[in-house]
Protein backbone atom coordinates (compact mmCIF):
# COMPACT_ATOMS: atom_id res chain seq x y z
CA UNK A 1 0.00 0.00 0.00
CA UNK A 2 1.42 3.34 -1.05
CA UNK A 3 0.68 6.38 1.16
CA UNK A 4 1.04 9.91 -0.26
CA UNK A 5 0.82 12.75 2.28
CA UNK A 6 0.07 16.40 1.51
CA UNK A 7 -0.08 19.25 4.04
CA UNK A 8 -1.91 22.53 3.41
CA UNK A 9 -1.37 25.60 5.61
CA UNK A 10 0.61 23.62 8.20
CA UNK A 11 4.18 22.37 8.44
CA UNK A 12 4.55 18.62 7.97
CA UNK A 13 7.25 17.43 10.36
CA UNK A 14 8.61 13.93 10.89
CA UNK A 15 6.47 13.20 13.93
CA UNK A 16 3.24 14.09 12.14
CA UNK A 17 4.26 12.13 9.06
CA UNK A 18 5.09 9.08 11.19
CA UNK A 19 1.76 9.40 13.04
CA UNK A 20 -0.18 9.52 9.76
CA UNK A 21 1.71 6.53 8.36
CA UNK A 22 1.10 4.58 11.57
CA UNK A 23 -2.65 5.26 11.67
CA UNK A 24 -3.42 4.98 7.96
CA UNK A 25 -0.93 2.13 7.51
CA UNK A 26 -3.00 0.14 10.01
CA UNK A 27 -5.72 -0.08 7.37
CA UNK A 28 -3.46 -2.30 5.29
CA UNK A 29 -4.74 -5.43 7.05
CA UNK A 30 -8.27 -4.58 5.88
CA UNK A 31 -7.06 -4.03 2.32
CA UNK A 32 -4.97 -7.22 2.15
CA UNK A 33 -7.57 -8.87 -0.08
CA UNK A 34 -6.73 -6.29 -2.75
CA UNK A 35 -2.96 -6.58 -2.28
CA UNK A 36 -0.88 -9.05 -4.13
CA UNK A 37 1.08 -8.81 -7.31
CA UNK A 38 1.50 -5.50 -9.04
CA UNK A 39 -0.90 -5.03 -11.89
CA UNK A 40 -0.11 -3.68 -15.31
CA UNK A 41 -2.52 -1.09 -16.59
CA UNK A 42 -1.48 0.13 -20.02
CA UNK A 43 1.85 1.50 -21.19
CA UNK A 44 2.32 4.30 -18.64
CA UNK A 45 0.82 2.49 -15.62
CA UNK A 46 3.24 -0.41 -15.40
CA UNK A 47 4.02 -1.56 -11.90
CA UNK A 48 1.57 0.66 -10.03
CA UNK A 49 0.51 -0.66 -6.61
CA UNK A 50 -3.01 -2.03 -6.35
CA UNK A 51 -3.90 0.14 -3.33
CA UNK A 52 -2.93 3.81 -3.16
CA UNK A 53 -3.85 6.21 -0.35
CA UNK A 54 -3.79 10.00 -0.59
CA UNK A 55 -3.85 11.85 2.74
CA UNK A 56 -4.33 15.60 2.98
CA UNK A 57 -4.11 17.39 6.33
CA UNK A 58 -4.35 21.08 7.02
CA UNK A 59 -6.13 24.05 8.52
CA UNK A 60 -9.54 25.20 7.34
CA UNK A 61 -8.89 28.89 8.10
CA UNK A 62 -5.92 31.15 8.76
CA UNK A 63 -7.46 33.45 11.33
CA UNK A 64 -9.29 31.09 13.72
CA UNK A 65 -7.46 29.49 16.63
CA UNK A 66 -10.35 27.79 18.48
CA UNK A 67 -12.99 25.39 17.33
CA UNK A 68 -12.99 23.06 14.36
CA UNK A 69 -9.97 24.34 12.48
CA UNK A 70 -8.05 21.17 11.54
CA UNK A 71 -9.07 18.99 8.63
CA UNK A 72 -8.00 15.54 7.45
CA UNK A 73 -9.06 13.96 4.17
CA UNK A 74 -8.16 10.46 3.01
CA UNK A 75 -8.84 8.93 -0.38
CA UNK A 76 -8.08 5.26 -0.98
CA UNK A 77 -7.98 3.92 -4.52
CA UNK A 78 -8.77 0.22 -4.78
CA UNK A 79 -9.19 -1.86 -7.91
CA UNK A 80 -12.63 -0.88 -9.18
CA UNK A 81 -13.56 1.60 -6.43
CA UNK A 82 -12.39 4.72 -4.64
CA UNK A 83 -13.20 5.19 -0.95
CA UNK A 84 -13.06 8.65 0.61
CA UNK A 85 -13.40 10.02 4.15
CA UNK A 86 -13.07 13.49 5.62
CA UNK A 87 -13.14 14.91 9.17
CA UNK A 88 -12.87 18.37 10.75
CA UNK A 89 -11.85 18.55 14.43
CA UNK A 90 -10.23 20.74 17.10
CA UNK A 91 -7.02 18.70 17.05
CA UNK A 92 -5.25 17.38 13.98
CA UNK A 93 -4.60 13.96 15.52
CA UNK A 94 -8.30 13.59 16.40
CA UNK A 95 -9.21 14.42 12.80
CA UNK A 96 -6.78 11.77 11.52
CA UNK A 97 -8.18 9.10 13.87
CA UNK A 98 -11.78 9.94 12.96
CA UNK A 99 -10.95 9.75 9.27
CA UNK A 100 -9.25 6.39 9.79
CA UNK A 101 -12.31 5.04 11.59
CA UNK A 102 -14.66 6.18 8.81
CA UNK A 103 -12.41 4.69 6.16
CA UNK A 104 -12.14 1.43 8.11
CA UNK A 105 -15.95 1.08 8.25
CA UNK A 106 -16.30 1.74 4.51
CA UNK A 107 -13.46 -0.66 3.72
CA UNK A 108 -15.05 -3.45 5.81
CA UNK A 109 -18.36 -2.88 4.05
CA UNK A 110 -16.77 -3.01 0.58
CA UNK A 111 -14.73 -6.08 1.51
CA UNK A 112 -17.94 -7.79 2.71
CA UNK A 113 -19.66 -7.05 -0.59
CA UNK A 114 -16.76 -8.52 -2.55
CA UNK A 115 -16.61 -11.63 -0.38
CA UNK A 116 -20.38 -12.10 -0.70
CA UNK A 117 -20.26 -11.83 -4.48
CA UNK A 118 -17.32 -14.25 -4.62
CA UNK A 119 -19.18 -16.87 -2.57
CA UNK A 120 -22.30 -16.38 -4.61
Amino acid sequence: MKIIIKATDIKLDRALKAYIQEKIGGLEKFAEIFQGKKYYNGFFGKGKPRVEVWVEVGRTTHHHYKGLVFRAEVQMRLPGKTIRAEAVEEDLKLAIVETKDKLQRELKQYKGKIMFNTRR
